[in-house]
C-alpha cells in the first residue's frame, strides 16, 4: 500500500474529522457525522499499522482519534454512544475474529465428554470407582436434582453468575501459558462426563438432558469462547507477525478483555434460566429452548453481527476506541 496515495485518497475525510473534532461545538447532525467519521479514521488506522505502518500516519490518525473521542464523550448523550458502539462493533468484531476457533474448542470438548461418558458407562469397574452403588444412586436421583432448588432462585443465580464469570475471566487472562484454557476445558469435560455417566447409568438420560440442557448449552458455549479467546492470546504471543511480540501481545490482549466482558453478560443470563427456568415446572422443552434461544442469538450475534462490524474496520481493540497508539518505527 502507498502510504502517499492512501493520504491522498482519504485527506477529504480526513481534513472534515479534524475540522468536526476540533469544533467547540456540534449540533445533533455533525455528532452522528463525527461518529460515522469515527469508524472510517479507526479503519484507515488499522489497515496502516497492518499494511504500511508509517510513524507519522499513525500519529496523526491516532492523535485526530482521541481528540474526537474526547469530543464524543464531552457531548451529550456520548455515553450511549460508547456503549451502543460496543455492541456494535467491538464485541461482536471480537466474537467474529475467534470464531473458527470457538468451533474447534466446542467439537473437541464434545468429543472429550462423550469419550470419557463411554468409557465409565461401558465397564461397571469403571463406574465403581466414583463411588459405591448406594452413593451413586442417591446422586443420580437426588443430589442432582437437588442442586438447582438449595437456596433462593436469586441467590442460587448470583452463585452461579458470579462463579462461571470467575471461571471465564481466568480462562481468558490465564491463556497466556497456552496450557491453563486446555487444563479448564479438559476439567470441565471430565466433570460433565462423570455426571453424565452417573445420571443415565442410575437414572435414565431423560433425567439428565432436563435438567443440564436448559442452562448448559449457552453456559458451555460461554466457556468455549472464553477458551478460544484465551487460546487466541497464547497465539498471539508465540506467532506475532509482522509486529513486535509485546505490541501483539497487547492488541489481542485488550481484544479478548472485549470478549471476557462479553461472557460476563451472556453468563448473567445463562445463570437467569439456571437459576430461575432449569429448576421451574414449565414442560421439558420450554426449558430446553431458553437455552437453545439464547445461544442461538449469541451464534446470529457472532456471524452477521460480526462480519459486518469486522468489515468495517472493527476488532474488539479497546485502544482503538480510546484513539491513541505509540508507533512502532
Amino acid at each position: 500500500m502507498d502510504i502517499d496515495a492512501l493520504k491522498a485518497s482519504h485527506l477529504r475525510h480526513w481534513d472534515r474529522f479534524h475540522q468536526l473534532a476540533h469544533s467547540r461545538r456540534l449540533t445533533g447532525p455533525e455528532i452522528d457525522e463525527l461518529a460515522v467519521l469515527y469508524r472510517q479514521v479507526t479503519s484507515d488506522l488499522a489497515k496502516v499499522r497492518s499494511e504500511n505502518p508509517d510513524p507519522d500516519v499513525i500519529s496523526y490518525l491516532s492523535g485526530e482519534l482521541l481528540q474526537a473521542r474526547g469530543r464524543l464523550t464531552g457531548t451529550e448523550g456520548a455515553s450511549l454512544w460508547v456503549i451502543s458502539r460496543w455492541f456494535r462493533y467491538d464485541l461482536p468484531a471480537a466474537l467474529y475474529r475467534i470464531r473458527y476457533v470457538t468451533i474447534a474448542v466446542m467439537l473437541a470438548f464434545i468429543a472429550m465428554t462423550a469419550i470419557q461418558t463411554w468409557w465409565i458407562l461401558r465397564d461397571p469397574a469403571n463406574m465403581a470407582l466414583l463411588g459405591s452403588p448406594e452413593s451413586l444412586k442417591t446422586y443420580a436421583n437426588k443430589s442432582f436434582v437437588s442442586y438447582y432448588s438449595q437456596d433462593t432462585h436469586a441467590q442460587f443465580m448470583t452463585y452461579v453468575w458470579t462463579n462461571n464469570a470467575w471461571i471465564a475471566i481466568q480462562v481468558v487472562a490465564g491463556g497466556i501459558t497456552g496450557f491453563y484454557p486446555a487444563f479448564v476445558l479438559w476439567g470441565n469435560a471430565g466433570a460433565l462426563a462423570q455426571s453424565a455417566a452417573i445420571v443415565i447409568h442410575f437414572a435414565g438420560p431423560g433425567q439428565f438432558f432436563r435438567f443440564i440442557l436448559p442452562h448448559g448449552i449457552p453456559e458451555l458455549t460461554a466457556i468455549w469462547i472464553s477458551t478460544a479467546a484465551g487460546l487466541r492470546l497464547f497465539w498471539a504471543w508465540i506467532v506475532p507477525g509482522k509486529r513486535t511480540r509485546t505490541q501483539a501481545l497487547a492488541e489481542a490482549g485488550r481484544s479478548m478483555i472485549t470478549v471476557a466482558l462479553g461472557m460476563v453478560i451472556m453468563l448473567f443470563f445463562s445463570g437467569l434460566i439456571e437459576g430461575f427456568v432449569t429448576p421451574s415446572d414449565l414442560p421439558t422443552w420450554a426449558k430446553i429452548t431458553c437455552g437453545v434461544v439464547l445461544t442461538a442469538l449469541v451464534w446470529i450475534y457472532t456471524f452477521v453481527v460480526g462480519r459486518r462490524a469486522y468489515r468495517a474496520g472493527a476488532t474488539g481493540d479497546l485502544e482503538e476506541d480510546a484513539g491513541y497508539s505509540t508507533p512502532v518505527i
